[in-house]
């Protein structure tokens, strides 16, 4: 017996109560006033289905109502029956529904109109036995129609989900755009900390965490260029921290037959994925070099790992990257690859010199590719190169030695045939001894990083052939390039230093390394130094028009890299250097302050003028006057190096002094010319012993202190021959020391200077003045002056704009002025036109 079912009653429904009976109280009225958003359902009722109800049911009789009422029971008996009149499913495929009486009803289905239905109905009923109308489904229909209702679901969903996605598209998409930024973020953030995993492990045990170094290399060939770089610089880092010392050479294939320990196979194991996985960073940074996002990054990593491991494999792909690079437009790039270049040239411990001498090739053909049109920097490096000059030098066999072994032949000679055999043994050992030296010195320089004296000979005579093969290129190009454009247009082209870049830095770098320059070359080195410092050639006219087309301080350049390669081989030299000396005298009066550099022309007069032991006194009073004309007209700087170097000739030629005495008729000494010719071309034909340095009296009564002081000194020189002046400034450091303080002299040591010179025996005057100038200095307050000063500059001010309003006023009353004229002119023509009309109508 099974266990009777629970029957649930449905809720008791509230009693009934009458309208009438309902009281509704004030505070009722009060809550439901003060909540209304809580009646809010009753605005979404469905009036129209109640007014139609009530409307069919209003104003209806009693008789009618039951009818009505009826009607409608009928109605729903007939669709009972049409429900009872289905077939009565299987519990198992459709499940009853229970309703609150506890009566439980199946679904229904209608009777099928084919005959092969009924006959399966037939059959069921046969087979059910005494349960009539219930059909039992075999598994496969039973799959089947729950595919089918599966689809229908998946079909209605879909149709229902249409329209509600067209309505969520932007936000959608919106979502999507925040969830993309977010998982982009957190993507960064994973690969950012798996490149630090992956390389503090590499640096912890490179040997077995080796590997990584491809997963390194793969998130370095991200999509995104922030990840890039992040993987440029971590695998820097890593390959600067295990890059070995030596050069990696991989296994020949008779090595990989031949059978080897647990430790050298991993040992090589190691190095070729080291070097295959460097080699692709290098493709990778390479490829990337062209883009403009990875440039910078790219050109740093190639610039560290070529200064940190130099001597490793794939340098030359590192040094033709940074060469390339050394006339790069970008200032960063440019700088960071000639830092470069000059430590790889200062630190040859790290490579041996292989490095340089391919460096120093590069920039050969560098220059000769481009025809020497560079930035000066592919040159200029060249000045951080230094060779070993003891290296130059040939051993020579001593004469002691000759002396030693003449003896030993004679002694050979006169020795018995007994001793013959004696020495033969004793020559074999000594053979077999050398031998053996010969071996352990071999290997003992394989195993030691002492480089070979042959090699690095070698190398440094490769890499001084290079350097000076690149000056004179350049030498040679500026000379083809003045010769051509003097002839098609000299004027237009003419002190243009863009058209020669190369040519400061070569004459900086000629006159740093001209002690290695070889003896046969140094004739034609003079000659194309003559030619471009403008005086040296045989025909006067092409020269001349080749210092046209140099700057002045290009051509004293020319002057001083003549003089120094003239001074270092002067055993072996005979020129005569009167040329350069025509060339300073017409240059001093073509220097101009700001265009050109005062350094190179302090320089210059150093090397040419108080570097000398001694000169020709027509050619030094033609300095010393030139010089004294010179510093009237230029800068303090400048005019202190001038003097300076103009005091150094009057000390070392006795008879020049006689300039600085006022005879009627020049000086006493007047030498051959009588005159004096300032605009000679030539010091020697000036005649400047016939003129008086009159400049010196004015320049000792300049605005600068230490120039009106060196002017006075230069005045009271005497031209007995028993004074000795000794010169302790050089005209270089005179020109840096005023151009320090180029405008910031101390005005008050001037009237200090002017007082001692006026009331020099009065020495109480003296303290006097140098008590009240101290006092005066003291009482002096910056912010009352800067006050008046502003006062000052208002005051100016106030003053033009008052002329410009003025300047203004006057245009406009003049313009008011013409304007009434004009019309007064108008108003009497056309008065003039009317008579006319009159008398023609008369």
């Amino acid at each position: 017996m099974g266990k009777k079912q629970k029957i649930i009653l449905p809720p008791e429904l509230p009693p009934e109560i009458l309208e009438d009976e309902i009281e509704v109280s004030d505070e009722d009225l009060q809550f439901v006033s003060e909540n209304r958003d809580y009646a809010g359902f009753v605005s979404r009722l469905d009036t129209h289905s109640i007014t139609k109800h009530v409307t069919r049911v209003a104003d209806v009789k009693e008789d009618d109502l039951e009818a009505l009422y009826e009607k409608r029971l009928r109605k729903t008996s007939v669709v009972k029956e049409n429900e009872d009149k289905g077939l009565q499913l299987d519990p198992v495929d459709a499940l009853p529904v229970k309703t609150l009486d506890g009566k439980l009803y199946y679904r229904t289905r209608p009777k099928p109109e084919n005959g092969g239905d009924e006959n399966e109905v037939g059959e069921g009923e046969k087979d059910g036995g005494g349960n009539d109308g219930i059909i039992k489904l075999t598994k496969a229909e039973r799959r089947a129609k729950l595919k089918k209702s599966k689809k229908e679901a998946k079909k209605e969903g879909k149709k229902l989900s249409k329209p509600e996605e067209a309505e969520q598209a932007p936000q959608v998409a919106v979502l999507a755009e925040v969830k993309e930024d977010l998982t982009a973020e957190e993507l960064f953030e994973s690969k950012k900390c798996k490149l630090a995993e992956l390389g503090m492990a590499l640096l912890a045990d490179p040997e077995s965490n080796i590997k990584s170094l491809k997963e390194m290399l793969q998130i370095a060939r991200d999509d995104n260029p922030s990840i890039s770089k992040l993987g440029f610089l971590s695998l820097l880092a890593v390959f600067k921290d295990i890059i070995p010392g030596y050069r990696i050479r991989l296994p020949t294939e008779k090595e990989l037959e031949m059978k080897v320990s647990k430790e050298v196979k991993k040992m090589r194991f190691y190095e070729s994925t080291l070097l295959s996985a460097y080699k692709a960073y290098l493709q990778k940074l390479i490829a990337s070099e062209k883009q403009p996002v990875f440039h910078q990054v790219v050109v740093r990593c190639i610039c560290n790992l070529l200064d940190a491991v130099p001597h490793f494999n794939c340098c030359e792909i590192l040094l033709e990257v940074v060469v390339r690079n050394l006339g790069s437009q970008d200032v960063v790039v440019r700088k960071l690859c000639c830092a470069t270049i000059k430590s790889l040239f200062t630190n040859e411990g790290k490579h041996g010199g292989a490095a340089t001498v391919e460096a120093v090739r590069l920039i050969a053909n560098h220059v000769k590719v481009n025809d020497c049109q560079l930035h000066p920097d592919f040159v200029e490096v060249f000045m951080s190169l230094s060779f070993d000059e003891d290296l130059q030098r040939r051993e020579v066999p001593d004469d002691k030695s000759k002396v030693k072994n003449k003896k030993n032949n004679k002694r050979k000679s006169i020795e018995e045939p007994s001793q013959l055999q004696q020495n033969e043994r004793k020559k074999n050992k000594k053979e077999l001894m050398l031998k053996t030296r010969e071996e352990v010195a071999a290997e003992y320089k394989a195993a030691s990083l002492a480089p070979d004296v042959m090699e690095k000979r070698r190398m440094q005579t490769e890499t001084i052939s290079a350097v000076f093969e690149t000056y004179f290129r350049i030498l040679k190009h500026t000379m083809m390039f003045t010769a051509v454009s003097s002839e098609a247009n000299a004027s237009s082209i003419g002190g243009a230093s863009g058209a020669h870049p190369l040519l400061a830095p070569c004459l900086k770098g000629l006159g740093k390394f001209s002690h290695l320059i070889d003896l046969d070359y140094i004739g034609d080195l003079m000659n194309y130094l003559k030619r471009l410092a403008g005086g040296g050639s045989s025909n006067d006219g092409p020269s001349q028009k080749n210092s046209n087309h140099l700057t002045v301080t290009e051509r004293l350049q020319c002057c001083i890299v003549a003089f120094r390669v003239m001074r270092n081989n002067l055993d072996a030299l005979n020129v005569d250097l009167q040329d350069f000396f025509v060339q300073l005298y017409n240059i001093i009066l073509e220097y101009r302050p700001g265009r050109d550099q005062g350094e190179v022309l302090a320089e210059a007069l150093k090397i040419m003028l108080c570097d000398d032991r001694q000169h020709d006194m027509q050619k030094a009073a033609a300095f010393v006057k030139r010089l004294a004309t010179f510093s009237l007209s230029i800068g303090s700087a400048e005019s202190m190096a001038a003097l300076v170097t103009l005091k150094n000739l009057l000390q070392k030629n006795i008879k020049c002094r006689n300039l600085l005495e006022n005879d009627a008729g020049g000086g006493s000494v007047s030498g051959s010319i009588s005159i004096y010719q300032p605009y000679a071309m030539d010091p020697n034909l000036s005649g400047a012993l016939a003129s008086v340095l009159w400049e010196i009296n004015l320049l000792s009564k300049h605005y600068h202190p230490s120039i009106s002081t060196a002017a006075s000194s230069i005045a009271g020189m005497n031209s007995a021959h028993n004074q000795v002046y000794h010169a302790i400034l050089s005209p270089q450091q005179a020109f840096m020391d005023l151009l320090l303080e180029r405008e910031s002299f101390n005005s008050k040591s001037d009237t200090q200077k002017s007082s001692s010179k006026r009331k020099r025996g009065n020495g109480t005057s003296i303290l006097a003045n140098t008590e009240l100038s101290s006092n005066m200095s003291g009482s002096i307050d910056e912010n009352e002056v800067s006050k008046k000063l502003g006062d000052h500059f208002m005051l100016l001010r106030n003053i033009k704009e008052n002329e410009r309003l003025r300047d203004e006023l006057d245009r406009a009353t003049l313009s008011l002025h013409l304007y009434d004229e004009y019309k007064k002119q108008k108003k009497t023509g056309s008065t003039k036109t009317k008579k006319c009309k009159k008398l023609l109508i008369a």
